[in-house]
This record gives C-alpha cells, structure tokens and sequence, in this order.
C-alpha cells in the first residue's frame, strides 16, 4: 500500500477553544465551497461575454434543476459526516469506518440514478420553469452532458463530509480548491477560444467533478476512514445515516424548490429577468460561502460533542456560529454596496438585470441574516437528532414564505418578486433559531433527549471480521 502510514480518525473537538473550531471548520469549508461555486460563476461570467441573452438565460434555467441534484448531493453528505462524526466521538473507530463505507456505496447508486433520470427528463422540466426557444434547447444540452456526472459530486461531497468529520477541515478545502483551478483554467479555452458556449461550459463542469472526485477519495483512503462495505450490514448502516440523511435531503431539497416557484415567477418577465436571478444566485453562494459552509462544518463539532456528552460545548458552538453569520453578512453587504457598479459591468447587465443586481446589493442582501440563521439552526438540528425541525423550517420558508410573498410580489414587477423571496427568510429564519436553543437546552447528560439524540446504532464490527465475512460472502455467490 505505499510508505504512508493509514492514520487512525479521532475525537478533534471535543477540546479546545469552540471558537476556534469553528472559524477553522467553516473558514476553510467556505474556501472550498467558495471554489465549488466559483466554477458556476466564471461560467456566467464568461458566458455573458458572448452577449447572448438567451445562453446567459439557459444558465439561470439549468442552475436551477442542477441545485436540486446537489441539494440531494449535499443531503446525503451530511447524513455520512454526522454519522460518522457522532461514533468517532463515542469512540466507535471501526463501526465509523464500515458505516462510511456501506452508505458511500448507496450514495454512488442513488446519484447515479438521478443523474440518468434528470438527463432524459431534461426538456420537460426545463419547459415546466418556463423555457422556451433558444434559451430551453442550450439549457436542455447543457444539463444533458452535466446529469449523468452527477456520482462524481456524490463521491466529492461524501469524502469532503468525512474529511471534516475528523477534523481534516484543511485537506477536505484543498481538494475542493483543486477542481476549481482546474476549471478555471479550461473555462475561457472551452467557452470562448474554442467557441463551445455553454457545452464548453457543462464539459469543464464534468472534468472539475472529476478532480475533486478522485483527489477526495484518495484522501480518505489515506486518514482510513473507509474499511470493507459488509454485504450483511448495508442495509442497516445505510437506515442509520438515513435517519439523519433523508431528512437532510428533504430540507436541502425545499431551497431549490422554492428557486423553481421563483424562476418560474421571473421568466414571465423576459430573458433579461431570469439573467439577472441567474447573476445573484451564482454572486450569492460565493459571497456568503462562510455562511453557507457553516451548515455542513459545524455539524462535526456539535455530533462529536454530543457524542462526548459535553452538551455546554453544544451550546458554545450554536452561539459562536451565529455572531459569525452576523459578522459575514454586515462585512459582505458593504463589499457589495461599494462595488455594485462593477459587478453590473463585469457581467454586461443592462436593463431589468442590472436594476435586479442594484436592488440586490443595496437592500435584499440583509435578509441573508435570516437565511444564515436558518442554516445554523438546520445544522444544530440535523446533528442533535431533530432532523424533522429543519425539514418543517425549510420547506416552510420554501412555500409558506415563499409562495404567497412572491404571488404578491409579482404585481410590482421582478423587483418585487425578489423582495417577496427574501421577506420570508425574516419569520421562519427566526422561529428556527429560538427552536435550536430550546433543543439545546432539553439536552442533559442522562436524561431521554441525549439518548433520542443518538440513533440506535448495531454492534460494532472489527475490520478485520469485515473483511473475512465479506470474503465468505464473496465465495458463496
């Protein structure tokens, strides 16, 4: 196996100064998301370039079909890293490893499948958020080359949760950094050089995947985080992350679902209205990386001190993300104030596009206090084992604070359909916050909510009975 020794997972914070954790934990996962969505940025960017508002629209149509494939992405990732985070807390070394191993297998499965489906159901989905003409065919062929790469986030995302289940937050940023430079490299050749469009665009997305895929298995093979999938157990290790994981996938799900209802919403106000949405939810996840990264980087740090049973650090770590949102979201805002001139030219805005960005930079980018709030609670909720709390939250937002806001909004134009997606965020963003606290303090070190806290989880399994059980099974068939 090489000269590097296999190093063995540990319990990262269950010491130190809270604090510290999670401005390391989120800081680098907001330097590794902020990668991820930088790809979909240059892509825009370099895309706008051509001056072809229906390519520049197709973008916004396609995006929104493909972050509901990365929202089940990031659902399933989730689910592995609490999992594994929660036993190697409680000092389950093995068990974590199977458990990470079996579901890694599931995950690749189910992606899969709906990579091939997203595929070949691409037309009519496109057509049912209000494509048509040029913009519905370069957004149909774009997601027809990029869905069925869609294993390849699962794999990127899986490794990059497991990374920071352990505490490698530096490592899991690295790999996800690598597949940007790729992409950042081969997205003016493909796009503009070689006069590909937005087929060059969807092909540096699959080769970027591509990278972090391999780069992020590779280095959980190395910290030994994988051990034999045991046929026997699959079943119900995969039923164990899914208590945490479907969820999960079911609150991820509820951002881009209330997206269609608003895309859907925009494109009755032309190209230039749907370009514009396109430019602030690609500005977006890179500006407020640090808060978006906060979801899945403070969830190791609460499992494992729940795990530990240090509940006081639970709460340390609920408040401490917080004031961070608070800080990122003031210290973003005025970036964007200053600069909103700028980031109108760089992405040729005109027209309805242009005044979607003012609006956002001087106003609608206050209600990401909300929305940061909401994602810190989600994580306190999906690793304190209340996962159902931010399902109900975040489809809530996503309908009863979406819907009706924008419905209303329409009539004042796609100005107000954007003021009505962000008024929502304000109600359900701040009633999820008070429920992480109240959940936080009915954990007591003994008492029924630790033990609901903690999922039922099999008896632990040596690796080495792994091995020879899977050998066994293996001469049988």
């Amino acid at each position: 196996m090489g000269g590097n020794p296999v190093k063995r997972p540990h319990a990262a914070f269950c010491t130190g100064r809270i604090i510290r954790h999670v401005v390391v934990m989120a800081g680098t996962g907001a330097i590794g998301l902020m990668a991820v969505f930088i790809v979909d940025l240059l892509n825009l960017f370099y895309i706008s370039w051509l001056g072809d508002p229906a390519q520049t629209a197709a973008i916004g149509f396609a995006g929104v079909i493909s972050y509901v494939q990365i929202a089940v992405s990031i659902g399933l990732s989730i689910g592995i890293g609490a999992i594994t985070g929660r036993l190697i807390g409680a000092g389950r070394i093995e068990q974590a490893r199977r458990v990470a191993s079996s579901f890694g297998v599931v995950m690749l499965g189910a992606c899969f499948l709906i990579g091939l489906a997203t595929a070949w159901l691409a037309a009519p989905l496109l057509a049912l958020l209000g494509a048509k003409g040029e913009a519905a065919r370069q957004a149909t062929t774009f997601l027809e080359i990029v869905s069925p790469g869609l294993p390849l986030i699962a794999v990127g995302m899986g490794c990059s949760g497991l990374l920071r289940a352990i505490g490698a937050a530096r490592i899991s940023m690295n790999v996800t950094l690598m597949g940007a430079v790729i992409s950042a490299m081969i997205d003016p050749l493909l796009i503009l050089v070689m006069g590909l469009g937005l087929k060059g665009a969807a092909i540096s997305t699959i080769l970027s995947r591509l990278i972090v895929a391999l780069i992020g298995f590779r280095c959980v093979l190395r910290h030994g985080l994988f051990g034999w999938p045991v046929r026997t157990h699959v079943l119900s290790d995969t039923r164990l992350v899914g208590q945490v994981a479907m969820p999960a996938i079911l609150t991820n799900l509820a951002t881009p679902v209330g997206g269609v209802f608003v895309t859907h919403a925009m494109a009755g106000f032309g190209l230039a209205a749907v370009a514009g949405q396109a430019t602030i939810d690609r500005i977006v996840p890179v500006a407020f990386a640090f808060v978006f990264a906060l979801t899945g980087s403070v969830g190791p740090i609460m499992s494992q001190n729940l795990g530990a049973g240090k509940l006081d650090r639970v709460r340390q770590t609920l408040v401490a993300s917080l004031w961070l949102v608070a800080a990122c979201v003031a210290v973003t805002w005025g970036i964007l104030f200053l600069t909103q001139d700028i980031v109108v030219r760089v992405f040729s805005a005109q027209g309805t596009a242009a005044m979607l960005i003012h609006l956002f930079c001087n106003w609608t980018i206050a209600g990401y206090v909300f929305i940061g709030m909401l994602f810190v609670a989600n994580s306190a909720f999906n690793n304190l084992g209340f996962p159902l709390y931010s399902t109900l939250f975040n489809w809530g937002r996503a309908t009863l604070g979406t819907i009706p806001f924008v419905w209303m909004g329409m009539r004042f134009g796609p100005a107000g359909v954007q003021v009505g997606q962000v008024l929502g965020s304000v109600l359900f963003g701040s009633c999820a916050v008070m429920t992480a606290f109240s959940v936080v303090r009915r954990l007591h070190p003994g008492d029924r909510a630790t033990e609901q806290a903690m999922p039922v989880i099999p008896p632990p399994q040596s690796g080495e009975a792994g091995m020879i059980e899977l050998d066994e099974l293996d001469h049988s068939t």
